[in-house]
């Protein structure tokens, strides 16, 4: 397992753009990388994913305006996000899912990263 450190929101206004990254403590080219959001009062959802492949898919949501990415050699995933609307104000959060010591596997989620779209 890894642990994960967050980084890059901030306050934008609408239609502006943000890169959140997200640096592990280990490797992550075996692991798959997401990105998931969680708005006051609201559900954690998944933003976008990024697996072995590479395969990426996102959410809904997403409306074609966000990017997932890793660097592996950097043991980072990063989240671009373009065309940002006050509906995508949230707290951003890292997860890494992958296999562990004897073959078991792991989930660790970051710290979280707020994004403030203002309009």
């Amino acid at each position: 397992q890894v642990q994960l450190v967050e980084s890059g929101g901030g306050l934008v206004q609408s239609g502006g753009s943000l890169r959140l990254s997200c640096v592990a403590s280990g490797s992550i080219s075996g692991a798959t990388m997401a990105w998931y959001r969680q708005a006051p009062g609201k559900q954690r959802e998944l933003v976008a994913e990024i697996r072995y492949g590479p395969i990426m898919r996102y959410s809904e949501s997403s409306g074609g305006r966000f990017t997932i990415s890793k660097d592996n050699a950097k043991n980072t995933a990063y989240l671009h996000m373009a065309n940002l609307k006050p509906e995508d104000t949230a707290a951003y959060y890292c997860n890494a899912r992958g296999v562990g010591r004897w073959g078991s596997s792991y989930e660790n989620w970051g710290q979280g990263t707020q994004v403030t779209v203002s309009s």
